[in-house]
């Protein structure tokens, strides 16, 4: 994944706006790098300290109140909760002022960087993470069977951003269920099921387990599989999105396995299908079918579009595909609308990953070129040139 610096940064002096690229490691020994837009110097600021130490990071965040935020994409099915050591949530607190790592096989390489992991986040597989205006925190658990999730701080958003408040001290956390939660792929009206109490401990009947490494955390996956909380499941959710129109906000998920991606409206709490493969292929008219295949990350442009980013195969047929919703109802079934390619992968054995728009200039977006063939990662930087009859103020 990719976020830049969306806020001023928080740590002593402040940063500029959007200077920095943030990029991830999802890998057997995750890191975080950083990449200095004005200058172009790019540096590694946080390595695992060993080889599975922590895995697979893949969410990659810029929080509100100006931290980032990333989690690891891996954890363990079990009835009665699992002991495995990831699964977990960090924040790191001065991204920006981190020193870059020279050795990372120095004990000492990660001195200087406050990264630290937010265990009052129930321990599941994790991807996507957004946050609505109230600053509640959205994430799901990638897995077939996966479910949504939110997180409520018990501390108001403006004591965090204000740096008088911890957001992840305590809090409490829900899972998304329609009906009694037993139909897989639901859609309609749904309720938020709590399984922690305000504070971040696990319920009553709640799974709350010991890692092997003697940490103790709420387990979210395996929970949410018991009758008392039990949440609706998804076909390996993956990324989310939160779209903003006007007072509403709607929160987009990709699930990679069925082909789909999902829209909550988080004030009406009603979720619905808003692209399939029934969805049209703007450029043939017909449904676009296995076309489109492994919905995987999400993206969303300057304009409220959503960009769709397939796990598929590079140079063969991994696409990212633009939903043109015109008249922004959650679904595609209006006259003119459905999904078209925006862009097509070419490098063999590899996956494109972690689309993003710049958010200060809608005219540049990067991706990720993930494990290629060649073994060299890559990230991309798109441009759109400016038209002489576009508008000078705009960003």
């Amino acid at each position: 994944m990719n976020t830049v610096n969306e806020t001023e940064s928080g740590e002593e002096g402040g940063t500029a706006k959007g200077r920095y690229l943030f990029t991830v490691w999802e890998t057997g020994q995750a890191g975080v790098q950083r990449h200095d837009l004005l200058t172009g110097q790019t540096d590694s600021i946080w390595v695992s300290p060993a080889f599975l130490g922590h895995v697979a990071f893949d969410a990659c965040f810029w929080t509100p109140w100006g931290t980032l935020l990333t989690a690891e994409e891996s954890w363990t099915t079990a009835i009665g909760g699992s002991t495995s050591p990831y699964g977990r949530v960090f924040e790191f607190s001065n991204p920006i002022g981190a020193p870059a790592i020279l050795d990372p096989l120095s004990p000492t390489s990660n001195d200087g960087a406050q990264f630290v992991h937010a265990n009052v986040i129930p321990r599941v597989s994790h991807e996507g993470i957004q946050f609505d205006d109230d600053g509640s925190m959205y994430f799901i658990d990638e897995l077939n069977g996966g479910c949504i999730y939110k997180y409520t701080s018990a501390a108001k958003m403006g004591w965090v951003k204000g740096g008088k408040a911890d957001y992840f001290a305590a809090g409490q956390t829900f899972v998304l269920r329609v009906g009694n939660g037993n139909t897989p792929n639901a859609t309609g009206a749904y309720t938020w099921v709590p399984f922690t109490d305000r504070n971040g401990a696990g319920l009553p009947g709640a799974l709350t387990i010991t890692d092997i490494n003697g940490v103790t955390s709420v387990d979210g996956r395996n929970t949410t599989d018991l009758a008392p909380f039990k949440g609706t499941d998804y076909q390996r959710p993956e990324d989310l999105q939160i779209q903003r129109i006007g007072d509403r906000e709607y929160l987009y998920i990709a699930t990679t396995t069925t082909h789909e991606v999902y829209r909550l409206d988080l004030k009406a709490q009603n979720i619905s299908v808003f692209a399939n493969r029934s969805s049209l292929d703007l450029a043939t008219g017909l449904p676009v079918g296995s076309g489109l295949s492994s919905p995987d990350n999400l993206a969303i442009d300057h304009d409220g579009n959503i960009y769709i980013v397939e796990d598929r195969n590079g140079g063969v047929d991994n696409d990212v595909w633009f939903a043109n919703d015109l008249n922004r109802d959650g679904d595609l079934l209006d006259a003119g609308e459905g999904l078209a390619r925006w862009a097509s992968n070419g490098t063999l054995g590899s996956e494109f990953t972690g689309l993003y728009f710049d958010p200060k200039n809608k005219r540049r977006a990067w991706v990720n070129i993930q494990h290629p063939a060649s073994g060299v990662d890559r990230t991309i930087e798109i441009t759109i040139p400016r038209h002489s009859d576009d508008d000078e103020g705009e960003e």
